[in-house]
């Protein structure tokens, strides 16, 4: 049972026992009580459902499109700015970041820079050479070490400064980061064209129904202290 219905219950039922046994400050108490409540709850209620006759209900379902408008905004304006950009390609003390790229460079075929190699050699002086040798089979044994060695090798460049810092130049550049820019606006843009007003209405529910609710108690408490300052009044 949740926090809105507990009180709502809690209040109903002070409102029963005050008129049933004639207590007219509990009655008050009461009703000032489920009031509140009704009333927060009904509030909360509307930023998620439309209401037949109350205006500016179901707000969150019907401004779908301004959400979606906000987000984008919110993720290029505050986390894909090219000053931010630029940080991420810098390490944490401002020099040039590192990029492992020895995990793409395993995933390489370098078959055909082998076939490369064995073609331009039997387009070579040494192409008669290699014929009396057997031809290109001769050069097969070759393959794997030449290619193992080959990604070591590369491997070993793009950890060098040198590459990094000019990595990290090419990357910079006011055309390169506004194409990023660019990407990553389509790629947000992909996402939220997949959402539905529903599917938003059920992300912003769950987020924040837990608290809301809070205010249906509050609104019981606070609505349940105006009506017991209103039956003392009364009484004096």
């Amino acid at each position: 049972m949740n926090k809105s219905t507990v009180t709502n219950a809690i209040a109903f039922l002070l409102v029963f026992i005050g008129h049933y046994f004639s207590q007219p400050i509990l009655f008050t108490v009461g009703l000032f009580a489920l009031s509140g409540a009704i009333t927060n709850w009904l509030a909360v209620h509307m930023l998620f459902e439309k209401v037949p006759g109350l205006y500016g209900s179901g707000v969150i379902p019907s401004r779908f499109e301004d959400f979606k408008i906000a987000i984008r905004q919110l993720m290029m304006n505050q986390f894909f700015t090219k000053e931010n950009i630029d940080r991420f390609l810098s390490n944490e003390q401002g020099g040039v970041a590192t990029i492992d790229l020895a995990p793409v460079i395993e995933k390489v075929d370098l078959n055909p820079a082998f076939d490369g190699l064995v073609e331009v050699i039997e387009n070579s002086q040494f192409g008669g050479m290699l014929a009396m040798m057997g031809g290109s089979e001769a050069l097969q044994p070759m393959r794997e070490p030449f290619i193992d060695r080959m990604k070591t090798s590369v491997a070993e460049i793009t950890q060098t400064d040198a590459f990094n810092q000019n990595l990290r130049e090419s990357l910079e550049g006011d055309t390169n980061i506004a194409h990023m820019q660019e990407k990553v606006s389509d790629i947000i843009e992909q996402r939220l064209n997949e959402l539905t007003p529903q599917l938003v209405k059920e992300i912003i529910q769950d987020m924040i129904r837990k608290h809301l609710g809070w205010l249906v108690v509050w609104g019981g408490v606070f609505g349940g202290l105006i009506g017991l300052i209103a039956a003392l009044t009364k009484t004096m």
